[in-house]
């Protein structure tokens, strides 16, 4: 289980209440993935924070349509003196350990997993407005679970366009995750979590966005959404 800096259950749902209730919300925009077509594949691209070049490679691995891209860049260490120090993730670290693959040394660690579902409209992300260094994020599935149950996948990116810091492609770069476990009960078809997300220093908030799957026990990906920012009316 992913340990993450979020308050106590109680006190985490008095800052998502306090996030969704906040006046400063007026005057942003609503983010879900409400009307947005389900993607077909997860490409995962990870680099080594060590590896400045990585970033700025031509030969980045680039997502065809229909395809949801991520960005992790794993820590070196704890000196946080590597070139893409400010960007790297302690989830990317537990993202590879879930998917069985080694930190790369070199180069970009390219994983493209089918989304094999075709419920994608039972899956629902969102996020608020920011609130000091926070936004509250959700994620929902309305629908029976797989048998076995499944694991929920929710994480806050930051939309980086082609040329941010010399790289030659757009990125999707995460910036915090939340992972939990959804157990099927008898008559119930609606499961849900709600956080409020810490913006690490250096994010843009105004390119902040929520993309997350759900995914059975075996590990296969059966819906997977991503927010899209619209205007509020």
């Amino acid at each position: 289980m992913l340990s993450l800096p979020f308050p106590a259950p109680c006190g985490a749902l008095a800052l998502v209440a306090a996030l969704l209730a906040s006046p400063c919300a007026l005057a942003q925009t609503a983010c879900s993935s409400d009307g947005e077509p389900a993607p077909r594949m997860l490409l995962e691209r990870f680099l080594n924070a060590d590896c400045e070049a990585c970033w700025a490679d031509a030969a980045t691995p680039r997502p065809d349509a229909g395809t949801l891209v991520l960005d992790w860049i794993v820590p070196r260490g704890e000196d946080g003196q590597a070139p893409l120090a400010a960007g790297a993730t302690r989830d990317a670290e537990r993202r590879l350990a879930a998917l069985r693959r080694a930190t790369p040394r070199a180069g970009t660690e390219a994983v493209r997993t089918p989304v094999a579902g075709t419920r994608g409209t039972a899956l629902r992300v969102a996020r608020g407005p920011v609130v000091a260094d926070y936004v509250g994020a959700s994620i929902a599935w309305t629908a029976p679970l797989p048998r076995g149950g499944a694991t929920a996948w929710l994480l806050l990116v930051e939309a980086l366009p082609p040329g941010t810091d010399g790289s030659p492609v757009a990125r999707m770069l995460v910036r915090n995750a939340l992972v939990t476990t959804w157990a099927p009960q008898p008559g119930v078809r609606r499961f849900s979590e709600s956080r409020p997300m810490n913006i690490p220093d250096g994010a843009d908030p105004e390119r902040l966005r929520v993309l997350g799957w759900l995914q059975d026990a075996q590990g296969r990906i059966v819906a997977a959404a991503q927010s899209r920012c619209r205007p509020v009316r």
